[in-house]
């Protein structure tokens, strides 16, 4: 019975993810998810309640580990410039490994941001505090120019995933075969870091 409940619960999630990063959270219903798993919508229910806690535990699934890693790349000791540069990587490394994601993450924020927001998983993908007082400190000993912290983070985050959110313009205005827009992406890693870093120098 327990081996069959996991296995039912797992499978409700897999084909949930699946409809929710091909779809868009607000084009997929639980019915739909119900009749692609082939389970009756009762047992849906009873083992998620709602589609909004499917959606919770989906998207901790989803980037709980990944976004820790982030957050302990920018609270670690390594310097500001090695940071930079181990963050635009990890970050564009967990968003080639799921290229929805940002739709995704996008759309579950956008319906119950006051809950989500509050999310130890949405806290570490954005977390600055560490990473804002690194950078003052450089500054006020003259390693880097004075910079609005917020600002830089911010800008560094939009590098980073902007081009995932208009993923089909720029492969339609450079004619991208997939291999081509992963290899575009990956060349970003360094390009990123390298603007960012010659424009903190003094």
């Amino acid at each position: 019975m327990g081996k069959k409940s996991t296995s039912t619960r797992e499978k409700i999630l897999a084909t949930a993810t699946e409809l929710f990063l091909k779809k868009g959270v607000d084009r997929v219903g639980v019915r739909e998810i119900a009749a692609k798993a082939d389970i009756n919508l009762s047992l849906m229910n009873y083992y998620f309640k709602s589609k909004e806690k499917l959606l919770e535990l989906i998207f901790e699934n989803l980037i709980s580990e990944k976004a820790t890693v982030l957050k302990n790349i920018l609270e670690s000791d390594i310097s500001l410039f090695d940071k930079i540069k181990q963050y635009t990587s990890a970050y564009i490394d967990m968003l080639l490994d799921n290229p929805l994601l940002v739709s995704f993450v996008l759309s579950v924020l956008h319906r119950n941001p006051d809950k989500l927001k509050g999310m130890t998983s949405v806290v570490n993908l954005y977390n600055t505090e560490k990473f804002c007082m690194h950078l003052k400190a450089e500054a006020e000993a003259g390693n880097v120019r004075e910079v609005t912290p917020e600002q830089f983070y911010v800008s560094m985050l939009s590098l980073i995933i902007f081009p995932f959110a208009i993923k089909d313009l720029i492969v339609d205005r450079n004619k991208f075969k997939k291999k081509e827009y992963v290899e575009f992406i990956r060349n970003r890693k360094d390009f990123i870091a390298d603007m960012l870093i010659q424009y903190l120098k003094v």
